[in-house]
């Protein structure tokens, strides 16, 4: 990237982002400008079906590289970054010993499925009946908006909650350290403060805690009474603070000198703030790893019936910011996927390939690796395509890719507008799949709005270095962060929804098809 300027000197913020597949680092200059940065592939593990883990020490190893790649790309010195900001995969977590600081097992990934078993029992037992049942008399009488939330709420296996409760009852060691309070949980920023810190700091953030399914939102603190029901020791969880907050100092001898450490952000919270979607109303729709589609509710959390979740967007002093969430887990998986199978060489081919045929040929896919999410619910269906014939080509089966990420986005934003009842006043997409103009095209259509699309996509280091750079005084307030963002295109409505309508019944059909399969073996 070459050196920056000698009138950056100090007033330059470092930005880590952690993402479900690769983890960067950049260098940002008052300008919002990248003037170095580095990347590394994370190593993702598979150690049987439904099992997925992140080796700690590899990943541990890949942060201290790309930092220093990202310093010496941007050919400065450390101390003159002011202060460091980081973006992390949300809701992956590891347990380590007090004492020793050694962790007792991989990270357990978001996309883990092994607590699939525990998660249908939790949500058809006895006890969660009694629960649902109780709060409602509660909600009823006190018309507190938890209680209507916990009346509603479902075990997922992308919460930590019951993957954190199978991991206590099936690692002795870990259940044992809990118990003698000598075990520290952690999710991924976690983890690599208390690693940065030298071991003398256990923390974590506002928006970081919120998607672990174990903080309570409603009362802003870790939830006694879900940690009682699922036998998790309330002491293993680290104390929560401010996104914009100070955590503390790099330890000298990891980079050479002493960082100030000023913002954890959880990756989609991240992506929000860098898109600048600070009002209520504004909507962020990510497509990357998976889809993920948030809206700014303002300082009230919202409380879902269909599987959206209320959220902590960040939280800076007195500032609040709430966001209710639905995802789609398999959107770059299933691109992925599709290029190691030889479907196509290169991302960038996709877009010509769709349009080289006039529609999918009646072939549809269910992007359905790890489950199906909001509105759908269903952990338990399968990938696949539907409606194979002798004439399919490899155009048609990456059609129809394409067109599942865009049909999966209809279905998140048609739960948004039915759910929160808000005024949707800006979309602003991001992800490495919003790069693709046939996917955003026909998203634009299917919502019928048009949709913003930045310069640069890679909105989640850019939210952690507002965020640290704030904190310091890079940047002095909102205002100045919202004319640093940069348009790229604006995608408008070229088609009704009725052009699509026909299509998206027989994919809706197709996901049906798939449904529960296989909790069937």
């Amino acid at each position: 990237m070459g050196s920056a300027r000698n009138g950056y000197r100090e007033r330059l913020v470092l930005a880590v982002d952690v993402g479900s597949t690769v983890l960067r680092c950049h260098v940002y200059n008052p300008a919002g400008q990248i003037v170095g940065s580095a990347e590394d592939k994370i190593n993702v593990l598979y150690p049987r079906h439904g099992c997925v883990e992140l080796d700690h020490e590899i990943l541990w190893q890949q942060f201290v590289a790309v930092v220093r790649e990202s310093i010496k790309d941007a050919g400065i010195q450390i101390n003159q970054v002011a202060s460091l900001g980081i973006s992390t995969q949300r809701a992956t977590f590891i347990n380590w010993n007090k004492k020793t600081g050694e962790p007792f097992h991989n990270f357990i990934s978001w996309q883990d499925l092994r607590a699939a078993d525990l998660v249908k029992s939790w949500n058809s037992s006895l006890t969660l009946k009694a629960v649902h049942g109780s709060c409602r008399c509660l909600h009823f009488f006190t018309r507190r908006k938890r209680f209507l939330a916990a009346s509603l709420i479902n075990f997922t296996t992308q919460h930590v909650s019951l993957r954190l409760a199978w991991i206590l009852q099936n690692m002795p060691e870990v259940k044992q350290a809990a118990e003698e309070e000598n075990c520290c949980f952690g999710t991924i920023d976690t983890w690599l403060l208390y690693k940065l810190t030298n071991g003398s700091v256990h923390a974590t953030d506002y928006s970081n805690a919120s998607t672990t399914g174990v903080f309570d939102p409603y009362l802003m603190s870790w939830s006694s009474f879900l940690c009682s029901l699922l036998s998790i020791p309330i002491s293993i969880f680290p104390p929560v603070h401010d996104t914009s907050h100070s955590f503390g100092l790099v330890d000298p001898s990891i980079f050479g000198a002493p960082i100030p450490i000023r913002a954890l952000v959880a990756d989609q919270q991240a992506a929000m703030f860098g898109q600048c979607c600070f009002n209520m109303g504004d909507v962020k729709l990510t497509m990357g790893t998976g889809t993920f589609m948030c809206i700014n509710t303002g300082n009230t959390l919202h409380t879902s019936i269909a599987g959206l979740y209320p959220l902590i967007g960040w939280k800076i002093g007195e500032e609040l910011v709430c966001l209710a969430e639905g995802n789609a887990s398999d959107t770059g998986t299933a691109i992925k996927w599709a290029q190691e199978l030889n479907l196509f060489t290169d991302f960038e081919d996709t877009e010509q390939m769709a349009k080289s045929v006039p529609d999918c040929g009646g072939i549809y896919f269910v992007p359905s690796f790890t489950g199906l999410q909001a509105p759908v619910n269903d952990p338990y269906a399968c990938a696949s395509f539907m409606g194979l014939k002798p004439s399919t080509s490899k155009s048609h089966l990456v059609r129809a890719i394409l067109e599942s990420v865009a049909f999966r986005n209809k279905q998140l934003y048609d739960t948004v507008l039915r759910e929160t009842s808000i005024p949707i006043s800006h979309i602003r997409a991001d992800g490495g799949v919003s790069n693709n103009s046939f996917v955003m095209q026909m998203t634009a259509d299917l919502f019928g709005q048009t949709i913003d699309k930045p310069k640069h996509t890679d909105m989640s280091s850019l939210g952690a270095a507002f965020l640290a750079g704030l904190a310091v005084g890079v940047w002095s307030n909102k205002d100045e962060l919202k004319k640093l963002r940069q348009s790229d295109a604006l995608f408008k409505p070229q088609g009704n929804w009725a052009d699509y309508e026909p299509s998206m019944n027989s994919w809706e059909l197709a996901l049906q098809r798939c449904s529960n399969w296989y909790n069937d073996i």
